[in-house]
């Protein structure tokens, strides 16, 4: 699989939201083998290493929720998941 990165000028953009935990695990999975393979340039490996932490901290926020929902599921109630 290979992976095409474009630079950016702007260290402070960041690229979408993925739409999902298993999206978001995927693309960063498939990054990290991108990296440790030396398939990317200096500049895209901080690139890399930007959007690497943007869908960690997406998936670690996907699992607090999911986490809260098995809490409240475990105290006989029911309440709607908050939406990202």
């Amino acid at each position: 699989m290979t992976i095409r990165m474009t630079i950016d000028t702007d260290p402070g953009q960041s690229m979408a939201a993925p739409p999902s935990y298993e999206a978001a695990l995927s693309e960063l999975e498939s990054l990290v083998a991108s990296m440790e393979g030396g398939q990317l340039p200096l500049e895209g490996l901080l690139q890399g290493y930007r959007r690497g932490t943007e869908l960690l901290q997406f998936c670690r926020s996907r699992l607090r929720a999911v986490e809260q929902q098995i809490e409240v599921l475990e105290n006989g109630q029911l309440k709607p998941w908050p939406a990202p």
